[in-house]
Formats: structure tokens, sequence, C-alpha cells
């Protein structure tokens, strides 16, 4: 995807989102999606059950902690926290994502619905390119780009719950992991910034070693030590 876009109004934005969602980004989250779908399937849930988790919490991390500690009996309040626990990864997107489409003079309420579609690959994306748009163009794009991506999962959650018909269902659960691996890919098309690449590099490092020592935990002591260190060896850098 380019980094430098340009619309000559807000209609353009929006359509130049949607466009640029429909190819490899729908695709990376729509088969993710079928993924779900499937372990949704699984763990004795019904379809139902999966649009409306889609619909509305739209992070597959925790939707994906919801269905399995759901499959194994765990109870509401358990279920309620991993979900919670989950979800504060999404925070800092926002603290981050929000100041750039923000629009002088725009009421608050402007942006409570759309800091939901606020997600891994629509964050990833917009913070490379909104950077190029005009404040007022930025929204707009945000806008269109994940009405696109949303739609899509929906759409994969129910063709997933479907599949595992068709498919073997160890080739639809593996569709989980690929938008992980699509967001690696778009990181590695961006390197320009050292505390970017410092924090792949770093990440690559130290998860295996720390999956070892501690498998819970371990996702999140990678991402904490790797990106703190990043900054640290590039801040002091730059001094």
């Amino acid at each position: 995807m380019k980094t430098e876009l340009s619309f000559p109004d807000r209609q353009a934005a929006f359509r130049g989102g949607l466009r640029e969602a429909a190819g490899a980004p729908a695709l990376a989250i729509g088969a993710s999606f079928l993924g779900f779908g499937a372990l949704v399937r699984e763990s004795g849930l019904t379809l139902w059950h999966g649009l409306i988790s889609t619909a509305t919490t739209w992070a597959l991390p925790g939707q994906v902690a919801m269905v399995e500690l759901y499959a194994v009996g765990a109870g509401l309040v358990a279920i309620a926290l991993a979900v919670g626990a989950s979800a504060t990864r999404l925070l800092p997107m926002v603290m981050t994502l929000l100041p750039l489409m923000r629009q002088p003079g725009a009421p608050q309420r402007h942006y409570l619905l759309w800091v939901h579609f606020i997600a891994l690959t629509g964050w990833a994306v917009i913070m490379r390119v909104g950077p190029s748009l005009p404040p007022a163009l930025r929204l707009p794009f945000f806008q269109g780009f994940t009405l696109v991506l949303w739609a899509t999962t929906l759409l994969a959650t129910a063709i997933g719950y479907l599949l595992p018909t068709v498919l073997p269902e160890a080739v639809t659960l593996s569709l989980v992991f690929l938008t992980p691996l699509y967001f690696t890919m778009l990181f590695l098309e961006d390197l320009r910034g050292h505390r970017k690449a410092l924090s792949l590099v770093l990440g690559a490092l130290l998860g295996p070693p720390l999956f070892l020592l501690s498998p819970d935990w371990s996702l999140m002591l990678t991402g904490i030590l790797g990106g703190s260190l990043a900054f640290v060896l590039t801040r002091n850098k730059r001094a």
C-alpha cells in the first residue's frame, strides 16, 4: 500500500478507503475470521453467537479467548476478565490514532462510534497513510477502510462456521494465525524508522526464550521488553 495518497474531497477519501481495504487487508483479516467461525462451531456455539461477537467485539484475540474459555467451562466472570484484559491492547491504539484523525472544532461525539472500529489492521494502515492526508480527509478514509474490514469479518465468520463441512477442521482453524502474519509483513514494508526495525528484531530474539520461560506471559513480556528497549536505544542514539 502506498504511504502517500491524495483525494480531492471527503467523499473521494471515503471511496479511497474502500478501495484500499478491498485487497490484501480484507483477504488477510477475512481468512483469520474464517478460522474464528470454525472455532465457534467446534466449541458448540451457534452461528449467531459468532456473528454477534464479531459485530460488537471485533477484536480477534478477545473473541478467541471468549470461545476457548467457554469451551472449557469457564465462568462468566473469568471470561469477562480475560476478554477485558485482551482489549487493553486497544487503548494505546486509540490514544495514538485519535489525535491523528481529530479535526479542529469537531464535537467529541463525532468520534465515539468510530472508536469501535479501531483495530489492529486499520490502526497500522491509517498510522502509515494518515499523515500524508489533510486532517479533514483522514476520518473519511478510515471510515471507508474499516467498514470494508468489518463487513468482511462478518461474512467470513459465517462462511468459516459452515466451512468445516467442506475443508478439514485443522485447515480452517489454522487460518486464525494469518492476521498476525499480515500485520508483521505490513510493518516490514515500512522499516524506514530505526525504532520499528529494532522493535521487530528484538521481539524476534526475545520471543522464543521468553516463551520457554513463561508460555502464558511470553507474548506480553516480549512486547513490553522489545518495545521498551527499542525506545531507549533509539532515544539514546538521537541524544
